[in-house]
């Protein structure tokens, strides 16, 4: 059974994590998801070695398509890893940093 919902364009059809842009970047850089159904999210931002460095977007977020802008200007040149986590899904993506 498909439900009308699901064939609206404007419900993506899958967890989505899409790549910063601009990359590489200084020092801000917009970050798109999209959301198949409501959700409970958090993306985060680690550094080369895993380390947890602070969250970019945490919260209840609707299906849909959303953007955030990251703004780095307190880390230093170099790699990084953010990862978009929920429930259901957990996808990750490296952005670069340079000065």
């Amino acid at each position: 059974v498909v439900s009308v919902e699901e064939n609206d364009p404007q419900i993506p059809s899958d967890f989505k994590l899409e790549q910063n842009y601009p990359n590489p970047f200084n020092p801000s850089t917009q970050i798109n998801f999209s959301l198949p159904k409501q959700t409970q999210l958090r993306i985060n931002l680690y550094n080369i070695l895993g380390e947890l460095l602070q969250t970019i977007t945490e919260g209840l977020y609707e299906a849909g398509y959303y953007q955030t802008e990251f703004n780095a200007e307190n880390l230093p040149s170099g790699i990084y890893i953010y990862r978009m986590e929920s429930g259901e899904s957990l996808l990750s993506k490296k952005m670069i940093l340079i000065r």
